[in-house]
């Protein structure tokens, strides 16, 4: 057997046995013998195999397998091919999603020449990412804790030689097929006094911890929508737009959990210099918080050892149900569709075990308005990629995260038109992919309307906003569908979406809902002056 091919069936072989069970390929020449082993692997059905034929979709795939339960590498050739992997790569990394990059790179005796594809791919993602680097003389030598391991992304290099192709097929047999990572129920270190007025924040994978330590203690449960928290009778639909008013003002301490992004207003309560924060920690190679800490739960999240007064909990039902029937009354009476409306249908035509997948920017903010309380129990799963909260790479995590929670009773993805445009290339599959049932809604108003209600969205900024900014792009949607000949409907009202999201049709489809730009900032500021 040729150096190569031995090599790249060892390293088949080890991820296998690490729990690696779905395996994105991005095609290339020198991955080859890493290609021909992953393909030998599926057919003797140890793992299931999928291609893209863009770097940054494969990625993203990968990270959305993996977002869902599933132990998911990549594989791409040299050159630049690695360097589309970096984003998905810094996304993992600082979300805690243990990622596995296998690059393919030229022998050794080839670096630091021009040779064709060839630069130094040791290091490449960075000190966040350290890299095994991996030959024929060296074998299969790192840790395999490191690919079977928590919540950690692993980039092995194969450097592979000439012969690239295998002399035959290979049949892999009964490998040693380990089991993925499990998730740990944490460990309770400390518990929480009563005694000051507490709120619970609860940020990106907060987890059920958050809701448990809210409802014990009788705190308010300020959650995101993809805490995972976001359920129970303490959490709070329009918290962000209660963190301004004299309630909040009377906040005394925060135990935050997760990593939260979402909300100028939380991060202006954590960084008070009159709250104190308790830190019940989050995943992540960055887990240092913003803020300034008093203590740190470092073993997850605590618990309260009592029960708070109920009028402070109460206080906060009744200032947040007030909010909620004006925010509801303010969106009726727009003539209209505005995207909240849209985040509104979204959220409630998730059913019980249903998967929803969120682009960065401005839908996961209408959603955080818009969603209610889920029960407790019915596994719903709100995710979206808020280690880096960047829009690149949305469809490919959706489509990814669909096949790797195979078992949702549905799946639906909400998204602007940026972030849709921005990893279309993710609507690219393969005749022979494995395709996920996913509904796209694509909120379009063709353009950024986040920067609309921002610092330069300001009135004064108007002539250079929209070729800086707001960019319009003018792209027909449903053309550039039929390019992928991916299923297109546009829908003008939110009884039209509702009808949509209410049959769908099977395999990956495109909802596109039009809305308009050029009122968001006042909109969005009428929103932000409701009070109780």
């Amino acid at each position: 057997m040729n150096p190569s091919t031995a090599l790249a069936r060892a390293v088949v072989t080890a991820l296998v046995g690490a729990g690696v069970r779905e395996v994105v390929i991005a095609p290339g020449s020198r991955n080859a013998p890493l290609s021909f082993a992953c393909f030998d692997a599926a057919e003797a059905g140890l793992l299931r195999l999928h291609t893209r034929i863009d770097e940054r979709s494969a990625g993203f795939l990968a990270l959305g397998l993996t977002r869902n339960g599933a132990r998911a590498a990549v594989v791409c050739t040299s050159g630049t091919g690695v360097a589309n992997l970096h984003p998905a790569v810094l996304e993992a990394a600082h979300a805690g999603v243990p990622l596995v990059v296998v690059t393919a790179d030229r022998p050794a005796r080839l670096r630091g020449t021009n040779a064709n594809q060839t630069t130094d791919q040791v290091g490449v993602f960075g000190p966040l990412v350290p890299t095994h680097d991996l030959s024929a003389a060296t074998g299969v030598t790192w840790p395999g804790a490191a690919v079977a391991g928590d919540f950690s992304v692993v980039h092995l290099n194969v450097q592979l030689d000439d012969p690239l192709l295998p002399d035959d097929a290979w049949v892999p047999g009964d490998l040693a097929r380990g089991r993925g990572p499990e998730r740990v129920a944490p460990a309770v270190r400390e518990t929480i006094g009563i005694g000051p007025r507490t709120v619970v924040v609860a940020g990106d994978d907060a987890g059920p911890p958050a809701r448990q330590l809210a409802e014990s203690a009788g705190w308010p449960l300020l959650a995101e929508p993809t805490s995972g928290s976001r359920t129970g009778d303490n959490a709070l639909r329009c918290y962000r737009l209660l963190l301004d008013t004299e309630l909040a003002a009377s906040v005394e301490r925060v135990v935050v959990c997760g990593h939260p992004t979402l909300s100028r207003p939380v991060m202006r309560l954590l960084g008070r210099d009159d709250v104190e924060v308790l830190d019940a920690g989050a995943r992540g190679v960055w887990r240092e918080r913003p803020f300034p800490v008093a203590h740190r739960y470092v073993a997850g999240a605590p618990f309260a050892d009592g029960r708070d007064d109920p009028s402070w909990l109460a206080a906060w039902h009744d200032a947040d149900r007030s909010v909620a029937r004006q925010l509801d009354a303010l969106l009726a009476g727009e003539a209209d569709l505005t995207p909240y409306d849209v985040a509104g249908v979204v959220a409630r035509s998730l059913p019980p075990g249903g998967l929803l997948v969120v682009g960065a920017s401005s839908p996961i903010r209408d959603l955080d308005l818009m969603v209610p309380r889920y029960d407790v129990g019915a596994r719903r799963k709100v995710i979206a990629n808020r280690g880096l909260a960047g829009i690149d790479g949305t469809v490919s995590t959706a489509v990814g995260a669909a096949l790797g929670r195979s078992a949702s009773s549905r799946s639906i993805a909400l998204m602007g038109d940026v972030t849709f445009l921005h990893d279309s290339n993710g609507l690219v599959l393969g005749p022979d992919e494995p395709r996920p049932d996913l509904t796209l809604v694509v909120v379009n108003d063709d353009g950024g309307s986040i920067f609309t209600m921002l610092e330069q969205g300001a009135p004064e900024h108007g002539e250079r906003f929209d070729r800086l900014f707001g960019t319009p792009h003018g792209v027909d949607l449903a053309s550039l569908c039929a390019a992928t000949r991916t299923p297109h409907w546009r829908v003008d009202s939110a009884a039209e979406l509702e009808h949509a999201l209410a049959a769908p049709n099977g395999g990956v489809e495109v909802v596109e809902v039009r809305v308009r730009r050029d009122n968001r900032r006042e909109l969005d500021a009428r929103i932000r002056a409701l009070r109780p």
